[in-house]
């Protein structure tokens, strides 16, 4: 029979945030470091982090030079 199958082994996950915990998987080295996991990811705590939007509409309006009562959306001449 051939030997096809990777190594199923358990592994060691490491977060960046400290959290850890041991899983099973094909990775080849005895300990995984991941950047994210569900203790700090955004989607499972609840907490978002917002992104400052705040003044591009008029950053680009003021880049193409127009004016805010003008709704055809030509750039003021």
């Amino acid at each position: 029979m051939k030997d096809i199958h990777p190594n199923y082994h358990e592994v060691k996950v490491e977060c960046a945030c400290g959290e850890h915990f041991t899983t099973r998987s094909t990775y080849k080295s005895d300990v995984m470091k991941i950047d994210i996991c569900n203790k700090c990811h955004p989607f499972f705590t609840g907490n978002q982090k917002i992104v400052d939007a705040a003044g591009r509409v008029e950053k680009f309006n003021k880049k193409y030079n127009i004016q805010a009562g003008n709704k055809s959306g030509a750039a003021a001449a």
